[in-house]
């Protein structure tokens, strides 16, 4: 039985990471941009994200990220813009429950972003399509719309060009070592590989997966390097996006809990298990559905 909807004034909401399960660059354009093809896997693992919203006009952001100034935090680019984009004159306040890694690979800023969207134009009560808030995410990462759609995707263009794809369950073990890796850097240094054929959706052979940023990153950052090699005592790592992180994939939660338990004490790691639907998707459902939000 549902009650009579009253206005939101707050939500908590997860914001979960993704891995790419292979990456393939396979053209730059003109203005600098690559094409690419990748598999966003998303994880049932992220950050936490709490919005209040009030008349204020003001956003205020609780647990700021090290190192990022408001101009570069994309929690805050994402709540301003959906204000300019709407006439908006609400504001809110943030608390932000930070778990991901910085220049990880993990996506952690682009599903902030995204959560944020997803939550204020519910919490603000814009009504932006799921496919106009995806557009409005592209202004501020490529990555940001396979967040706001939800789903486990098969990307192509600069990542914006997204096929939901079913993917097998399985558990990730992602290693992050003690270092950051600048995307901008990866992506404009002359040594990373262009020239990937492109393929269709079911030519990718299992196992073969490669992501052409890893031979540069474990070359730039040796401790990259060493976190591949450690993994490969396991299982079969590959590198997530542009690094930092490193992933390996196991049939269940205990496999990939023994390899954690052996991870060298200064690199990071977590365990998560794939998902095809988003959790920051299926809390926003329950929230309309009448269960219980922190189901």
């Amino acid at each position: 039985m549902t009650h009579a909807m009253e206005p939101m004034q707050s939500l908590s909401l997860p914001s979960p990471a993704k891995i790419n399960l292979f990456l393939h660059i396979i053209g730059q354009r003109a203005n600098g941009y690559h094409d690419l093809q990748t598999i966003f896997q998303l994880l049932d693992f992220g950050d936490n994200l709490t919005f209040l919203s009030n008349g204020s006009g003001k956003i205020q952001l609780n647990g700021n990220i090290d190192g990022v100034d408001e101009k570069n935090n994309l929690i805050i680019r994402a709540a301003k813009l959906l204000q300019a984009s709407t006439g908006c004159a609400k504001g809110c306040t943030i608390d932000l429950d930070k778990k991901l890694p910085l220049g990880a690979g993990l996506g952690g800023g682009s599903s902030n972003a995204a959560t944020t969207l997803m939550a204020l134009n519910t919490l603000w009560d814009c009504g932006l399509t799921t496919d106009l808030l995806a557009a409005l995410g592209g202004k501020i990462g490529a990555d940001v719309p396979v967040f706001i759609h939800g789903q486990s995707a098969f990307a192509e263009g600069i990542g914006e060009i997204l096929t939901p794809i079913e993917l097998p369950k399985k558990w990730f073990l992602v290693i992050t070592p003690n270092c950051q890796v600048s995307t901008e850097e990866i992506f404009s240094h002359p040594q990373l590989t262009r020239n990937s054929s492109p393929i269709k959706i079911r030519a990718l052979p299992e196992g073969q997966c490669r992501n052409d940023c890893q031979t540069l990153v474990a070359s730039l950052y040796p401790a990259v390097e060493k976190a591949l090699k450690w993994a490969e005592n396991f299982a079969t790592p590959l590198m997530t996006g542009t690094g930092a992180s490193v992933f390996c994939s196991f049939g269940n939660r205990a496999e990939a809990e023994k390899v954690l338990a052996q991870l060298p004490e200064q690199w990071s790691g977590f365990v998560a298990k794939s998902v095809n639907d988003s959790p920051l998707h299926q809390k926003l459902s329950n929230c309309f559905t009448g269960a219980s939000p922190s189901g």
